[in-house]
């Protein structure tokens, strides 16, 4: 980036998915015109997450789910730009790249997310999805394979990737046995039960089977060799052809530790945060750095890790810079947690729009549509971020 003018900050966003994103469409707004915004991203593309369950089975358009970032570079003073790495660190001036180049910065969010659930480490936990396209569709496509050839397939995970999975595999492929194991009594047990009563109507109604309650051990090969076996904690089995992991997120925090260590729960890896979303240490030793924030899902804000509530987040943080820029001591603003709430699929086109009670005792928001896109939003999403683009292998 060309020489800073005096007076000219730098805000930094550490992360370019969804939360991080937008994050970096509100800093342009607000202070683009006198200020730099500069997005670090470790991913070649941006990675639509929430078509991820349904590309892990539908196959044919998992090349619109990873999309070019419409941001460009610039050498003018001001404006935005696009570091493609990996944070390795933060200083209290600067973000450190894992190939030693330095991102100096006056105020930087974080929205690294969490390594998500993935469908793709079917042999075992789940793994990150990678950063690179080519590499992640191809995966894709071979678990569209693999389950193609099952029989019978398994679904670890009563999340909201599991359950989406497992509707996508029964209706796609009707005459498959699929059954969803969960550790649990209650899938998406972060809600209401209600959305678990709705869940669970809708698979006996499709025929899904259910093993809730029992958590899984490991999974190995079958005696035969042309099967997989999913054991149990309690010595239970569950045969398979095919086993599709969906659990196991953990917060990208690490970049943080370096700055302050303890602002991440070492129990959790989630990073604290104060109302105002400003990192939050917990040690005395650890000083204060009221213009360093976490948003979206590695920050541990109390609200759902979703997307929408932390759009609301990207507000907070907004503000609270402008407040701080101009140095008149004016108290932050607050994020307020909302209900958790979700959009969830039930199948290639039936979805159920959620939202927990505002207050205890109270009934949940429930809205039941049939009108799904089956590429999930992918061409739309394309368009919208990458305009003008038409090559889906770019």
């Amino acid at each position: 980036m060309a020489t800073t003018p005096e007076g000219t900050k730098n805000m930094v966003v550490i992360g370019g998915s969804y939360v991080g994103g937008k994050a970096v469409e509100e800093l342009i707004t607000a202070f683009g015109d006198k200020h730099n915004v500069v997005l670090v991203e470790k991913n070649s593309h941006f990675q639509h997450l929430f078509a991820f369950p349904r590309i892990s089975v539908v196959p044919g358009f998992e090349r619109k789910a990873f999309i070019p970032f419409g941001l460009t570079s610039t050498d003018g003073t001001t404006g935005l730009r696009l570091v493609r790495g990996a944070a390795e660190r933060v200083t209290a001036t600067s973000v450190v790249l894992a190939g030693g180049q330095e991102i100096p910065y006056d105020f930087l969010i974080l929205a690294t997310g969490t390594s998500g659930s993935s469908a793709l480490g079917a042999e075992g936990p789940s793994q990150s999805f990678g950063t690179d396209k080519k590499i992640e569709t191809a995966k894709f496509k071979a678990l569209q394979a693999e389950v193609e050839k099952a029989n019978r397939v398994a679904v670890v995970g009563g999340g909201a990737y599991g359950v989406q999975v497992a509707f996508d595999v029964k209706e796609y492929y009707p005459a498959k046995s699929v059954v969803l194991i969960h550790s649990r009594t209650q899938v998406m047990n972060r809600f209401d039960i209600a959305l678990h009563d709705l869940v669970l109507s809708k698979f006996e109604k499709v025929g899904i089977e259910t093993v809730l309650g029992h958590r899984v051990k490991k999974v190995r090969d079958s005696e035969d060799g042309k099967g997989k076996v999913v054991e149990l904690m309690d010595g239970g089995e569950v045969q398979a052809d095919c086993v599709i992991s969906c659990t196991g997120s953990r917060p990208l925090s690490a970049p943080l530790l370096s700055l302050s260590p303890s602002a991440i729960d070492p129990a959790t890896g989630y990073v604290r945060v104060k109302p105002t979303l400003q990192i939050h240490p917990s040690s005395a030793t650890d000083p204060e750095y009221p213009n360093v924030f976490a948003i979206g899902d590695v920050a541990d804000t109390g609200a759902h890790k979703a997307a929408r509530p932390a759009f609301a987040q990207v507000d907070v943080v907004v503000a609270n810079i402008r407040r701080l820029m101009e140095g008149k001591g004016e108290k932050l603003d607050e994020y307020v947690v909302p209900p958790a709430g979700i959009h969830l699929a039930l199948g290639l086109r039936e979805s159920v729009k959620f939202m927990n009670p505002w207050r205890k005792g109270g009934k949940p928001n429930v809205s039941v549509a049939d009108d799904g896109d089956l590429e999930m939003g992918c061409g739309r999403l394309w368009t919208r971020r990458a305009p003008g683009i038409t090559d889906y292998e770019s």
